[in-house]
């Protein structure tokens, strides 16, 4: 598979078939800001990275293919896009070819319902994501010193031959950053928006300083939940690099399946990928476990980035009131303070989030279908649902819980 410039293209079947050191590179490259995907030079703007992800590194995505977390028998075939120049990787994009819509958080069962009725296959089709993880990261992983443009051209024109070849509908770019996903536009992606609460460190130098930001009743009801939390004799422990020991991952395991059972019917990670993170990555985990009468009985994972910390999934096996706020939101917001980082993103969905503080954030895909019908019914559904995404975000901005004026409110 070839693109039309000196630059070859190939979709390589494993995440191991890409050497560590060389996927990294690419993934660090493209924590440059979001204007070098329009062509700037690379190094004209190196000084400004921005922060470590630690979803796009090598380690994790061998952790998800290993442990056969995402891989074809789970509907996870990967086909990574690699993009070489003289023989040297320039980019790459990671990419799988999936036969359903599972593990995703960007919706589009609507659209395969639609086609399969009008007689056509929606599956199988190209997913451009970190599997299971609804985190904005870059998906065109480009190298430092060359030519960015025409790497990422040719890697989106590889997407879309690539669909061709694998017989796929469509090819979907999820959780893109937005220079990303108005380059892939330019390119014939159609572009959708969606939603999800992140929280903003505004230089606080602790939870007390960012309670004073919000309006009285809010503050008063996170107090009061932080505090019934606790009330049944739960203490909280975080977790980090060593201090994550496999007995800790085998009671996090049993939490997932409990409630990913329940909320999705099958969990899609595996214990052996929590073990094989732990042996790669520990150091970018932050595991908040909740212990009563000396068990552990929840937890949630985050994973530690350059200046996010980013929230991923929670489970429990005993249920107490605000416990679920406690672990998952508001130690976060605790351990960012401490840490110095800018940002909490909190995973996907989910509007109670607001009245903790965590404000909409608009998310970015981009999405190619081959079929010129369906591509047009979808785009006409994209321009009308971009509208709603862009008006509730204002809304919901505006019912935020902070203070609306400089005026000191009752505490």
């Amino acid at each position: 598979m070839t693109s039309s410039s000196d630059i070859v293209l190939e979709a390589v079947p494993s995440v191991d078939a890409i050497p560590a050191s060389e996927w990294d590179a690419c993934a660090r490259a493209a924590l440059l800001p979001d204007a070098t995907i329009s062509g700037l030079s690379a190094n004209s703007c190196a000084a400004s990275k921005t922060a470590y992800n630690p979803f796009l590194s090598h380690a994790f995505f061998a952790a998800l293919e290993k442990s056969n977390s995402a891989c074809a028998r789970t509907g996870w075939g990967p086909r990574h896009l690699v993009a070489k120049q003289y023989g040297r990787i320039v980019g790459l994009v990671p990419c799988y070819l999936k036969s359903h819509s599972q593990g995703e958080y960007v919706f589009d069962r609507g659209w395969a319902d639609a086609y399969e009725r009008a007689g056509g296959s929606y599956y199988p089709k190209l997913q451009v994501s970190v599997p299971f993880t609804p985190a904005t990261g870059p998906r065109l992983l480009i190298r430092d010193g060359g030519d960015t443009a025409q790497v990422a051209t040719a890697l989106a024109g590889g997407l879309v031959a690539l669909c061709g070849l694998s017989k796929a509908s469509s090819a979907h770019v999820t959780f893109a950053r937005e220079s990303e996903w108005r380059f892939l536009a330019a390119q014939g992606f159609l572009q959708r928006t969606d939603q999800q609460f992140h929280w903003h460190n505004a230089g606080y130098r602790s939870f007390d300083d960012f309670l004073a930001t919000l309006a009285s009743r809010h503050r008063k009801a996170i107090k009061r939940e932080r505090r019934d939390a606790l009330a049944n004799g739960i203490s909280i422990h975080c977790l980090t690099g060593r201090d994550i020991t496999e007995d800790a991952w085998d009671a996090f395991f049993e939490f997932y399946m409990e409630t990913g059972s329940r909320k999705w019917g099958r969990p899609y990670l595996t214990r052996a990928f929590y073990s094989l993170i732990g042996q790669s990555m520990a150091q970018d985990v932050l595991l908040v476990m909740a212990k009563r009468g000396g068990r552990w009985i929840a937890g949630a994972i985050n994973f530690i980035g350059g200046d996010t910390l980013f929230g991923r999934h929670w489970g429990a096996v005993e249920h107490h009131p605000f416990l679920h706020f406690e672990v998952c939101y508001y130690q976060a917001i605790d351990f960012a303070i401490a840490r110095g980082l800018a940002t909490v993103e909190a995973g996907a969905q989910g509007e109670h989030k607001i009245a903790r503080g965590y404000l909409p954030q608009t998310t970015y895909s981009a999405h190619y279908i081959a079929d010129p019908a369906l591509r047009r019914a979808i785009a006409d559904y994209l321009k009308r649902e971009r509208m709603v995404v862009d008006e509730m975000g204002r809304e919901l901005t505006e019912a935020g819980p902070f203070r609306k004026s400089d005026a000191a409110d009752p505490a």
